[in-house]
């Protein structure tokens, strides 16, 4: 089949390389007269006097005849007149069965900088989403292990949910539980812009050799250039589709959309784009969707995704997270004051909600989640009459209700990382103990 495969793109094949020379570079946008290339095409900068290496770059725009360019490595030895080669394609990974259990790069090499699995196949980073008309239905449920969502707001498979939270407030902790208990196939994680301290202490601490058997993970540390953090986002949604096309169901983690939108706002104003909301060029707006709407399910598989966003000050609407919030079909908020509180997972079931949970629960189950929600709202709006006792016992049947089951609620929520459950049992105990008969 590759034999016929490489037979059939021969009338494809151009017999020119084309190259051109670089004229300047200002930061991380290079400029070159030449060659001729299409945005997103993948180019070589030969380097080096006496050994001569190659430099990955992107181009990313125009201007007037000369070409602009990202480089994937940094742009160290570049200088004018350095030759720039076209390859006349975008950038492509090496993905399948053989990638599970290792670490790579946002250019889909390893981390160990060994060679790569033996039977892998070419796969584009850059795909288009799937036909709106042929998306399956939500209609599975997805067992998380995570006792609050399972119950609270119930996930399917295919559904994309954001985990929006300020720094420290348990995202990564969030991330390594659902890796550990999730019942995915493949898991996908993406650390896009993490401090490069943290990827090891995630890999041995929070995903340990458990989580690291079925997980590809793709890194791309806050050191690295701009487009090799969006590259990194590029290719871990090219390896879970790549997985979602052989019928399996994935879990795609990305941490974080933030940086990622950071990263593309950092070359849209390299290139000249003008800055609109808090400093975000129109591209980032442009390049979100285009991202997040490419996990989720199709024909053959699906991709359940979760992408955490980072609100700054706990400002749930800063334009990343209002973007985000309106692409995705529900969205978990970490709470600082429930993790100062010592409640972990710090979801605040107030703030959060699951768009499809409707579609995939039975009446029982959403009144016993609807009548938890209900008694928190309602302690609540009264926790501070509680607090300092101005509130009187019988005043009202509905607070007084609220203050007798907040303790099991609380505890209800509460989970430890190493505590496994899955959604048969969490939606049982959710029924058991605040269920009015159903039982």
């Amino acid at each position: 089949m590759k034999a016929q495969a490489l037979i059939n793109s021969v009338p494809s094949l151009s017999p020119y390389k084309w190259y051109g020379k670089v004229t300047r570079v200002v930061g991380l946008t290079i400029e070159s007269k030449g060659p001729q290339a299409s945005i997103g095409d993948l180019c070589y900068i030969i380097v080096g006097k006496t050994k001569q290496t190659k430099v990955k770059a992107e181009v990313v725009g125009f201007r007037d005849e000369n070409v602009l360019l990202m480089p994937l490595d940094g742009t160290m030895e570049i200088s004018p007149g350095s030759l720039v080669e076209a390859t006349g394609k975008p950038l492509e990974i090496k993905v399948g069965n053989g990638l599970i259990g290792h670490v790579i790069d946002g250019c889909g090499e390893l981390m160990t900088k060994g060679p790569l699995p033996k039977g892998l196949t070419s796969f584009p980073t850059d795909n288009t989403p799937p036909n709106p008309l042929a998306r399956p239905r939500i209609h599975e449920k997805m067992s998380l292990g995570v006792r609050a969502i399972d119950s609270l707001f119930t996930v399917g498979k295919g559904q994309r949910i954001g985990i929006f939270a300020g720094s420290g407030v348990g995202k990564s902790t969030l991330l390594s539980m659902l890796v550990k208990n999730s019942a995915a196939d493949v898991n996908v994680i993406a650390l896009i812009g993490e401090r490069g301290r943290e990827v090891k202490d995630f890999i041995e601490r929070d995903l340990g050799e458990e989580g690291l058997r079925k997980t590809v993970l793709v890194v791309a540390t806050s050191d690295q250039p701009a487009l090799m953090r969006i590259k990194g986002a590029m290719t871990a949604t090219a390896v879970a589709e790549y997985f979602r096309n052989q019928g399996l169901h994935v879990n795609l983690m990305m941490d974080s959309v933030t940086r990622f939108a950071m990263a593309q706002r950092e070359i849209g104003l390299a290139v000249g784009e003008p800055p609109t909301s808090k400093g975000y060029t129109p591209s980032v707006f442009a390049m979100l969707p285009k991202l997040l709407e490419r996990s989720g399910t199709d024909a053959l598989g699906s991709i359940t995704a979760f992408y955490t966003v980072l609100v700054d000050g706990d400002d749930m609407n800063e334009p990343i997270a209002d973007a985000v919030r309106g692409i995705l079909d529900g969205h978990l908020v970490l709470d600082r004051k429930l993790a100062n509180k010592g409640q972990f997972p710090a979801i605040n079931v107030l703030r959060s909600v699951s768009r499809v949970m409707a579609d995939i629960t039975d009446d029982t189950h959403r009144a016993c989640a609807d009548r938890v929600r209900t008694l928190l709202s309602i302690f609540d709006e009264n926790e501070d009459l509680i607090n300092i006792g101005a509130y009187k016992r019988g005043a009202s049947r509905e607070i007084d209700e609220a203050i007798q089951m907040h303790p099991q609620i609380i505890s209800f929520l509460k989970q430890a990382t190493d505590e496994a459950t899955n959604v048969d049992e969490s939606v049982q105990r959710l029924l058991n103990e605040f269920g009015r008969g159903e039982r």
